[in-house]
């Protein structure tokens, strides 16, 4: 990773966009209908490092080579990190190509290297991600303390936040019934059956683009990971970065995990698998194959 990708909260806050002309127009844009408050400044103001108090982001936009090294070095000096359009060299950050669905942002970025690459990315995944996405995040904030206190033990949240995202209350969500979302969400948390764990069978001797993506999927949602010595690094690579990771477990082991509840991930390189997995299946232990060969 060469960049770390990070998301500033605008509400409360100032931006600077300096300059004029079509740039600095597409910057703006960029900001219509959110809660920050956006400063425009002129070419002289941008070379003062005063205009830039209290701001959370300044933005340069010029044609000017030297003016645009100024005026960013003024952000610098106001102590405000700066992003000079069309100029990675300039930039303490780069701004990325991004997907906007309300409380659901994705971003696409390239380091400045390849911004036509950033956008045709996005244009994909723009088309995976449906336009009431933002509303089954504002759902699940505005219940977060209800989840948390019913549910106080993370796994068993996540289990049953996973559970909901495909539920009643997400497709109420989707349909702008934010009210009935609350209610079948809740009645979920409440009178739902118990989250029952599970442990999902990975065949992890990689390279990675030749899992299924349901199997990327089990990846990024398991608890925890029980790997052969051998697992290949690039299919690690896609779990959760939190996922707990382990090698060496029995099978007594695995049904402990499955018992309080937690997902599994048990990535394999042998046949052995499915020795273990008769021994689970039989002790009653949910289990689950993704596609693996030999």
């Amino acid at each position: 990773m060469d960049a770390f990708p990070a998301f500033f909260p605008l509400a409360g806050r100032t931006l600077a966009i300096a300059g004029e002309g079509e740039a600095a127009e597409a910057k703006a844009r960029l900001f219509e209908g959110s809660p920050a408050t956006v400063v425009r400044l002129s070419t002289a103001e941008a070379l003062d490092p005063g205009s830039y108090a209290g701001m959370t982001l300044a933005f340069i936009a010029g044609e000017d080579d030297a003016w645009a090294r100024d005026a960013a070095e003024a952000a610098r000096r106001a102590g405000v990190p700066v992003n000079v359009v069309d100029r990675p060299a300039l930039c303490d950050f780069t701004t990325p190509a991004v997907i906007d669905r309300g409380e659901v942002v994705a971003a696409i970025g390239t380091g400045g290297a390849s911004p036509m690459l950033a956008t045709m990315l996005r244009h994909d995944i723009e088309a995976r991600v449906p336009e009431g996405a933002g509303r089954i995040a504002a759902l699940f904030r505005t219940m977060a303390e209800e989840i948390r206190a019913v549910l106080p033990e993370a796994h068993a949240r996540r289990r049953f936040l996973r559970a909901a995202l495909t539920g009643p209350a997400a497709e109420s969500a989707m349909a702008g019934d934010m009210q009935g979302a609350r209610e079948r969400l809740r009645a979920a948390l409440f009178e739902g059956p118990q989250l029952r764990g599970v442990v999902r069978y990975i065949d992890a001797r990689g390279p990675a683009d030749l899992l299924t993506l349901r199997a990327a999927r089990a990846l990024a949602a398991a608890d925890v990971l029980v790997c052969d010595p051998d697992a290949h690094a690039d299919v690690l690579a896609l779990a959760r970065r939190d996922a707990e990771r382990v090698h060496d477990r029995s099978v007594a082991d695995l049904a402990d995990l499955a018992a309080e509840g937690l997902t599994v991930a048990r990535l394999v390189t042998t046949p052995a698998w499915r020795t273990e997995r008769a021994a689970l299946d039989a002790s009653g232990v949910a289990t689950d194959v993704l596609p693996i060969a030999g």
